[in-house]
């Protein structure tokens, strides 16, 4: 557990409440109107190479297809390094949470994306939403980018013994999830609040991960001539550390 996290709970608190209290303005009625602003100005927008290429970018969040099998090359080789069963349980922990919160929520929530062909398609539990673009809130792929660059980080900073560098740090954890929060709503996978709610969910998941005891522990500053070998010693990392 990172002990930084551990101490401290009022953060994932404020993201709860944060994410229930634009939930219930939705379901109210309020932001649509600017939802669907944003989701006209952007379909209004999009020459032929810059949707192409916002489409592209947009695959650093796509869990199933991209950041799922990164991350089983990483434990893979992770478990192989170490012959620890424990090197597999970031990957299922996170494959769980992520399939017991995002899918749920989306099929409860019933919220149209902005490509439906609808008129009220903004409105939560929408009756005439249907199929795969009925499932808008929150944004799984921004979930997904905060969640499991996240866990690649840290099986990342296991196989190199060593803690990431501030430059690492921000091109995995923060550039991705940038990227992918414009990217979703310019290309109109989802609406603006989707994204901002799965900011929110996002950050709370992260933080419980981060409250995980691995038993995964790495050599901070182990060159290669390290006589380590058949686990990982040194310095606990952490998923939200």
């Amino acid at each position: 557990m990172s002990e930084k996290i551990g101490k401290t709970w009022w953060p994932d608190a404020a993201a709860l409440v944060a994410f229930a209290a634009l939930t219930l303005a939705l379901v109210r009625g309020h932001l649509l109107d600017l939802d669907q602003w944003v989701a006209d100005w952007a379909f209004a927008h999009q020459p032929a190479p810059v949707y192409w290429t916002a489409r592209v970018f947009n695959y650093l969040g796509q869990g199933g297809q991209v950041l799922m099998p990164v991350t089983l090359i990483l434990t893979g080789v992770l478990f192989w390094r170490t012959r620890s069963v424990r090197a597999l349980l970031p990957f299922m922990v996170t494959f769980a949470l992520t399939y017991c919160t995002i899918g749920p929520m989306k099929v409860y929530f019933d919220r149209a994306a902005p490509k439906f062909p609808l008129e009220n398609r903004t409105v939560m539990f929408n009756p005439d939403a249907s199929g795969t673009l009925s499932m808008s809130y929150p944004s799984g792929h921004v979930v997904n980018t905060l969640v499991w660059f996240a866990v690649i980080g840290l099986l990342l900073a296991m196989l190199l013994r060593r803690d990431l560098s501030r430059r690492e740090w921000l091109l995995l954890r923060v550039a991705p999830v940038v990227i992918v929060f414009v990217t979703t709503v310019y290309t109109g996978f989802h609406w603006l609040t989707d994204s901002i709610a799965a900011l929110f969910l996002g950050f709370v998941l992260v933080r419980v991960l981060g409250r995980i005891p691995w038993g995964l522990r790495s050599d901070p500053g182990a060159g290669a001539h390290h006589p380590a070998q058949g686990q990982v010693g040194g310095e606990d990392h952490q998923v939200g550390a």
